[in-house]
C-alpha cells in the first residue's frame, strides 16, 4: 500500500473580514497558497471593506473553547496563528486553551487597529496579551505601532526597534519580527530570538494594496513552521511572500485592496 503523505496543517484563531482582505479569509488563502492544510476559530465578525469597519460582533467564549477543542482533538495542527482577539477575556481564553493542547508552534499577530484606523483590540486586552499569551509564542510579530503599545516605548530609530525587539523577548515570546512597514524606506523587519538580530529587508513598493498584509505575514510564518522550517526560515519564507503578494496586487473597493494571495495561480 502507497503510504499517504504527511500533510501540514495550521489553524487560525482570529476575527473574520468580510471584505475577504485580512482576518481568517487572508489567513487561509495563505495557507492554501503554501502547501498548508488551514482550520480556523472565529473570534469575531465584522462588517468590513476597504474603506472601514463599521460593525463588530464577538463571538462569545464557549463557542471560541468549542471550535478550538473540536479541530485540536480531530485535525490537530502543526501550527497556530492568532490575530483579531478583540477582548482581554478572549486573550484569556486563547490562552488557557493554547496551554491546555500544548500547542507549542504558536504565531501570535498582535492585531490592536485595522488598516484603516478602526481599533480591533480593547486597551483592557493589551495587558492580557502581554502577559498571557505572548509568553506562549514561538514568535510574535507587531507593527511598530503594536511594539510601541505591547513595550511603551517610542519607536523612531534603528536602535528603538532593537530595544523593542528585547523588550517582547523578555516578556516571555521565543522569538519576534518587529515589521517595519511603518517607518521610512525599505520595507525591513527586525528578527530577534533572545541571541541574534536579523534584517529581512525589500524595496518598498508603491500601492495602497496593502490591507491584510500583517495577517497574511503572521500565517506565513506560521506555514513554514508547520511545514517543518526554522523559526528564521519561516520568516524569509513569510517576507518573500508578502513581498510578491503586494507587488502583484490589484484594486477592490475604494480604499487598501488586498494583497493577491495567489499570485502563482492567476492574474497579473
Amino acid at each position: 500500500m502507497t503510504a499517504v503523505p504527511k500533510i501540514p496543517k495550521a489553524m487560525t484563531i482570529a476575527g473574520s473580514d468580510s471584505g475577504g482582505g485580512a482576518g481568517i479569509q487572508a489567513d487561509l488563502k495563505t495557507f492554501s497558497a503554501l502547501g498548508v492544510y488551514g482550520s480556523s476559530t472565529l473570534t469575531a465578525i465584522t462588517a468590513q471593506n476597504t474603506v472601514g469597519v463599521t460593525m463588530v460582533h464577538e463571538i462569545p467564549i464557549d463557542i471560541i473553547v468549542a471550535q478550538i477543542d473540536a479541530v485540536l482533538s480531530d485535525i490537530g495542527a502543526d501550527a497556530v496563528k492568532t490575530g483579531m482577539l478583540a477582548s482581554s477575556a478572549i486573550v484569556e481564553t486563547v490562552a488557557e486553551e493554547m496551554e491546555r493542547h500544548q500547542v507549542s508552534r504558536l504565531v501570535v499577530d498582535p492585531v490592536m487597529v485595522a488598516k484603516s484606523g478602526d481599533r480591533l483590540l480593547r486597551e483592557d486586552a493589551v495587558e492580557a496579551l502581554r502577559t498571557r499569551l505572548i509568553p506562549l509564542a514561538a514568535v510574535v510579530t507587531p507593527n511598530i505601532p503594536e511594539a510601541e503599545a505591547l513595550t511603551g516605548l517610542k519607536i523612531e530609530t534603528d536602535e528603538d526597534v532593537r530595544r523593542a525587539a528585547e523588550a517582547i523577548v523578555q516578556l516571555g515570546a521565543r522569538a519576534v519580527v518587529v515589521k517595519g512597514g511603518h517607518r521610512e524606506g525599505p520595507a525591513t523587519d527586525l528578527f530577534y530570538d533572545g541571541a541574534r538580530f536579523q534584517e529581512f529587508s525589500a524595496p518598498r513598493i508603491d500601492t495602497v494594496n496593502t490591507h491584510g498584509t500583517g495577517c497574511t505575514f503572521a500565517s506565513a510564518v506560521a506555514a513554514g513552521l508547520a511545514k517543518g522550517l526554522e523559526v528564521v526560515e519561516s520568516v524569509e519564507l513569510a517576507k518573500d511572500y508578502v513581498t510578491e503578494a503586494i507587488r502583484r496586487s490589484f484594486p477592490v473597493g475604494r480604499g487598501h485592496g488586498p494583497l493577491h494571495h495567489f499570485y502563482k495561480w492567476w492574474g497579473q
